[in-house]
């Protein structure tokens, strides 16, 4: 067993001597320790604060030095204990590593069992209704576009074709951020009534033909009850390209409507009208709860509106630089909490931006 020598001679040699004979005798003990207690006593014997051999070679070698040689002496020995401590440490590493192996050796793990399923909850219903609608015109060749919640007066109304004593505009359906009453109004911020700008933002960017759809949260100052709230969410499209024709919406909308309802379900435009689209219509599908038939979600008519569309009306164009001769186009919008109210049977949208856990369980 390794003791530490009383040093009489402190040239550089014996010094040398001295330090290879003390990390040859460490390493052969760190070598020889197996198991946790003998590791922990090898440890405590060579780095114990108190009678550790490192300890002793600075009370055997050091203190007992001659003055002259104290400053070399004491290099040396500080630079050995570094290097004995590393060694330590290396050789503690080692061991657990080794223990580690030890123990994964004797184990089995069958990767075939299933994991532990951490329960992650589900989409909301609007929110599924919205993946739901935004699958359906991705697989008709539709891009996705979103663009910012506050917007200015010239990308929700003035590219809109909505003239400036349009009664949206005012304050009674629109919210404004305080504050604007010095800059014009076309820089004037709100937050958007629909998702209609970001159609605009995109002809902005991108040049014909262009296919897609904006879905997002949109903001009125609507009095919430059990079909109004202030804030719900759109997805709108957008459709342009040369030769565009009405024909082309109503298949687009038709085949939108079955892909959500089912193929026995049928559509109906009617005439209305909307500043930035021309011809506009309203467009109903025959309600899929009673065949056409009539009932209550229906109100007995046979028939549920669900959107609003038309033809993209020329001066639109005009504020994007497309050219209104050669191209044509087709937008529609609609309300996604309406048809998840719809799917899931709700007769309040005030029940969708609760958060009462009670009804969201039931769709999970």
């Amino acid at each position: 067993m390794y003791t530490v020598p009383k040093l009489e001679d402190f040239s550089p040699a014996a010094l040398d001597t001295a330090a290879a004979d003390l990390l040859a005798a460490l390493k052969a003990e760190a070598a020889a320790a197996s198991g946790a207690e003998a590791f922990a006593e090898f440890r405590n014997r060579w780095m114990a604060r108190k009678n550790g051999l490192l300890t002793q070679v600075n009370e055997l070698w050091l203190k007992s030095a001659p003055g002259p040689a104290k400053r070399e002496v004491g290099q040396r020995v500080n630079s050995l204990k570094q290097e004995a401590e590393a060694l330590v440490t290396a050789a503690e590493a080692e061991a657990a590593t080794g223990a580690l192996r030890a123990k994964l050796a004797g184990e089995r793990v069958d990767i075939s069992l299933p994991g532990i399923a951490r329960p992650l909850g589900v989409r909301h219903p609007v929110l599924r209704t919205l993946d739901e609608l935004i699958s359906v015109f991705v697989k008709m060749g539709y891009s996705v576009a979103e663009g910012p919640e506050v917007e200015t007066d010239y990308y929700n109304f003035e590219a809109l074709n909505f003239p400036p004593n349009h009664p949206a505009r005012d304050t009674q359906d629109t919210l404004f951020v305080s504050g604007q009453e010095a800059k014009a109004q076309r820089d004037r911020l709100l937050l958007r009534t629909h998702t209609s700008p970001v159609q605009i933002r995109t002809m902005e960017n991108l040049k014909p033909p262009v296919r897609v759809i904006c879905p997002g949260k949109v903001h009125r100052n609507d009095a919430p009850d059990a079909t109004h709230s202030p804030v719900f969410h759109q997805l709108e499209g957008l459709c342009v390209d040369t030769n565009i024709t009405f024909g082309d919406l109503k298949g687009t909308l038709d085949h939108a409507m079955k892909s959500m309802f089912g193929s026995a379900v049928k559509t109906s435009f009617r005439p209305s009208f909307f500043p930035f689209t021309e011809p506009s219509v309203e467009v109903s599908i025959s309600c899929p709860f009673c065949g056409g038939k009539g009932c209550r979600p229906c109100k007995q008519s046979g028939w549920i509106e669900l959107l609003g569309a038309g033809m993209v009306d020329p001066n639109v164009f005009g504020f994007v630089n497309y050219d209104a001769k050669k191209l044509s186009g087709f937008a529609f919008g609609m309300g996604v909490e309406r048809l998840a109210m719809m799917t899931y049977n709700v007769d309040d949208i005030q029940q969708f931006f609760y958060g009462d856990m009670r009804f969201l369980e039931q769709f999970a």
